[in-house]
């Protein structure tokens, strides 16, 4: 006992720890160097400027202040010393930047309450929700009857059936229709239900009350909320009600979605014995809140049904919904978030080979910086699923529609995915994930996987792709990974030829599949008979393979839900499809028809991960001389020389029967535009970009990440790269804001595109001005820095510390000002309102002059009242 705590010391002042002054072993250390004072902890921290511990590269954590420190830490001596930390000034700016994110937090909750209460008021509620009460007499009460009467034929197909010529509508499987309320058999909470929906004890008894009040109807929005009102400044108290207002439902919010999903989770997981797993994910929080929700659904399931055996109407209503957000709210995670990062590790871990790397670096990094990792690919799965659920949209429009009626249309006006979680039971959307990520996997093994065994077998050499991160560098070479994801890739996909060249492929791909399988009707439809009898329908939510019906007759019962859910929106009419002539041994054609799409993705693939790498690899070669070069620039590189290429071979194509003159001049004109291009995008493109990256290096990044004793360094490839990124984000915030001069030239710049490129509007009045200004904040601080501060004969340290700060320095300063005038010319505004609104007696109409504008608006001695 006695040699145990005299190796409990503090690694810094080596002294024991005591009542006041405790010690902590934050991080995976042991032995001499395992405990340490928190004092002691944080004064080395502000001394090492790093977050985490230098030996065993664990990140240090420390629990926040105020109410939220209050309600998760625990303990009961938090609740009573809750007033004098309110009142503590310890930590005061953390807790400020917290709150603020809680707030955020909360608003943003309050306002997707209130968004989901009008999803579930306009788009109806679950049939189990409102099992007691009346159908609504209007047609979207009738409609959910026919739905529900027709759910059980939708989920149940009938087996599919040779079709002869001429045969009458059969179906052979049906997609589950979105936002239809499903019927009695598709929810396990209607039928807990069901002994007290079949009879009740007295109809009468409180049933008007039951009616009338509604668990959705809250209370009414909040006044207009004015400057006079927020600041008090209207003689009432009514702004301190604001803030008591605002602390009490953060404090609520808090202690209802944060505390009690938490604790439930906290108690479930150890007393599960999951503890050390969970603690092992690096964040026990999240999964544990997680672990909450689900259990706080499952328990508001079985007092739903409780309620409904007791008959306790209101009871069951409120726990209805409650029910609801919880389940909309996990479905929201699990798609957004769970699927997109699913999808990002999946394809990590399927191109290991292909960056020489291992599961095992994989470990490590993240364990070093678990958030940014799982960032990082949760974004690489968005990209994923975005730019396949954009290639789905072009198949829409090349293929029959009907030949997709398995998956679901995002451009249908009827699509809902919120309607869809409101009203589909958990097991559907349960069986959809599972699908979805069986789908999204092997599409990955297919394209990604199997290509790069291949590469490795028939080209031993070209592999692996040099990616090597410099450790050294203040910004990592990930910029440039964000790089392609959010302006290579772009670039090249906004294109309306590329997105043409590719559909003309995906069709002629489609044409030649279809005449050699006896397939063409199957996909692309009679065309001859859809021009002369019925338009064309591109919703694609028709009938599903196997189906022959004219589109004079109208759809039957058991022919889909959501065709008959689009029959009754149009007013009883039948909804249009283009038939199919269905050949003989129609499965095995279908078979050979999947064989051949998935050998074609894998030679696309192939050729994708092979010939743009390579051609940048042999034309960088010849500019820098070494074959190491970070693929992101010679897979860039080589994939816009081929996208020129391409785009040269299809001009000059449609350029020759033209003839020469024609010809030449064209070269002239396009000679004369690239010129133009080639200048505004060194300016644009390159200068702007690079100034940019450099003053967010100085402003930011260098004097968070260097020490005033070490001497930055600084990347210029890297620079320009943030660069370019900071760049777009200011371009896209310039154009949703207000109007003014710089959205006023990019719109116009915008509007104009690079046939009508006008290089003197561009260089007069976008580039000088925006280099000016970044010229002017890169020199003049330099300059007052590095000649005015040592002509005034400081000390050398003063001078370092007026190089490395005077950049944020003046950013602050800066942006202080903005918000000093800001709230000026709102006080003025408020000051001139309240001087028109208590003394203004009335107004006289000024005439305008052009020499004595501002003397004509000097009123006459004696001015007429418009009173």
């Amino acid at each position: 006992m006695d040699t145990a705590e005299e190796a409990d010391i503090c690694r810094v002042c080596r002294s024991e720890g005591t009542p006041d002054k405790p010690l902590y072993h934050p991080c995976v250390c042991t032995g001499s160097i395992k405990f340490i004072h928190q004092e002691c902890l944080v004064q080395w921290l502000k001394h090492s400027r790093k977050e985490y511990c230098e030996l065993c590269k664990h990140r240090f954590a420390f629990t926040p202040s105020r109410i939220y420190k209050c309600l998760f830490t625990g303990s009961v001596s938090s609740l009573l010393t809750l007033p004098l930390d309110m009142l503590s000034t310890e930590n005061l700016l953390a807790d400020c930047l917290q709150g603020c994110f809680v707030v955020t937090c909360t608003l943003c909750a309050f306002i997707s309450l209130v968004w989901l209460r009008e999803q579930i008021v306009h788009g109806g509620a679950p049939h189990w929700l409102e099992q007691h009460q009346p159908p609504p007499p209007n047609a979207a009460g009738q409609a959910n009857e026919v739905l529900s009467a027709g759910q059980g034929a939708a989920d149940e197909p009938p087996a599919a059936q040779p079709a002869p010529a001429d045969p009458p509508a059969q179906n052979e499987a049906e997609p589950e229709p979105p936002d239809v309320p499903p019927d009695q058999g598709d929810n396990p909470e209607l039928e807990e239900e069901e002994g007290a929906a079949a009879e009740d004890a007295d109809p009468n008894n409180g049933a008007q009350d039951d009616m009338n009040w509604n668990a959705l109807e809250w209370d009414r929005a909040a006044e207009e909320l004015t400057w006079e009102r927020m600041l008090g400044l209207d003689g009432s108290l009514v702004f301190l009600e604001h803030v008591f207002w605002v602390v009490s439902l953060n404090t609520l919010f808090i202690l209802v979605f944060a505390f009690c999903p938490y604790h439930i989770g906290h108690f479930s997981v150890v007393g599960l014995g999951f503890e050390e797993y969970v603690q092992a994910s690096h964040f026990e929080g999240l999964i544990t809140t997680i672990v909450g929700y689900i259990l706080l659904a499952m328990t508001l399931i079985l007092c739903h049904g409780l309620a409904a055996l007791v008959r306790f109407q209101r009871s069951r209503r409120l726990l209805g919904v409650c029910y609801i957000v919880v389940k909309v709210s996990l479905l929201v995670v699990v798609e957004i978030g769970v699927f997109p990062l699913i999808c990002g590790w999946w394809l990590d871990i399927c191109s290991l080979e292909m960056f020489d790397a291992s599961l095992k670096d994989r470990e490590l990094s993240f364990k070093s910086a678990p958030g940014t990792t799982m960032f990082l690919h949760w974004l690489v799965g968005m990209v994923y699923v975005f730019y396949f659920a954009s290639f789905i949209l072009l198949l829409r429009e090349v293929l029959r529609p009907g030949v997709l009626w398995f998956l679901r249309n995002l451009n249908d006006p009827d699509f809902n995915p919120v309607q869809e979680m409101i009203h589909l039971p958990i097991y559907r959307h349960l069986r959809r994930f599972i699908l979805s990520v069986v789908v999204f996997g092997s599409i990955v093994l297919l394209m990604l996987w199997l290509p790069i065994r291949l590469i490795k077998l028939l080209l031993p050499t070209f592999l692996p792709y040099n990616v090597m991160l410099y450790s050294d560098a203040p910004v990592s070479e990930l910029s440039l990974e964000l790089l392609l994801l959010q302006v290579v890739l772009p670039a090249l996909l906004e294109q309306g030829h590329t997105r043409q060249w590719l559909k003309g492929l995906v069709r002629a791909w489609t044409v030649s599949a279809g005449y050699l399988l006896d397939l063409h009707s199957y996909l692309l439809g009679e065309q001859e008979d859809n021009d002369a009898n019925q338009p064309v329908n591109n919703n694609n939510n028709n009938p599903p393979p196997g189906h022959h019906n004219n589109n004079n007759n109208p759809a039957p019962a058991g022919e889909g839900l959501h065709a008959a859910h689009q029959a009754i929106l149009q007013q009883g009419g039948p909804v249009g499809f283009q038939p199919y002539h269905r050949p003989l041994r129609f499965p095995f054609r279908i078979v050979l028809l999947i064989a051949f799409m998935c050998i074609t993705l894998l030679v696309a693939s192939l050729v994708c991960l092979t010939l743009p790498v390579f051609t940048g690899r042999w034309l960088m070669s010849f500019w820098t001389g070494s074959s190491k070069i970070h693929e992101l620039y010679t897979a860039a590189c080589g994939l816009y020389v081929c996208w020129l290429s391409i785009r040269g071979v299809t001009v000059l194509l449609a350029w020759m029967p033209q003839g020469r003159t024609v010809i030449a001049h064209k070269v002239q004109e396009w000679t004369l535009m690239i010129l133009k291009t080639l200048v505004v995008a060194l300016l644009v493109a390159g200068v702007i970009p690079l100034l940019l990256g450099l003053l967010f290096e100085l402003v930011i990044v260098a004097p968070l990440r260097v020490p005033l004793d070490q001497t930055p360094l600084f990347y210029p490839w890297q620079d320009w790269a943030l660069g370019v990124l900071h760049a777009k984000i200011i371009a896209a915030i310039t154009l949703m804001g207000p109007q003014w001069w710089l959205k006023t030239v990019i719109e116009q710049v915008y509007a104009n595109g690079i046939r009508n490129i006008d290089l003197q509007f561009i260089i007069r009045k976008l580039a000088a001005p925006v280099i000016s200004v970044l010229l002017l904040s890169l020199c003049v601080p330099y300059v007052i820095a590095a000649g005015v501060v040592p002509a005034v004969g400081v000390t050398p340290e003063m001078e370092i510390l007026m190089q490395r700060r005077i950049y944020p320095f003046l950013l602050m300063v800066v942006s202080l000002i903005g918000i000093l005038s800001f709230q000026i010319r709102q006080f003025k505004r408020l000051y001139e309102h309240i001087k028109n609104d208590k003394y203004l007696v009335g107004q006289r109409l000024v005439n305008y002059e052009r020499k004595a504008a501002r003397a004509s608006s000097v009123p006459p001695p004696n001015p007429v009242s418009s009173q």
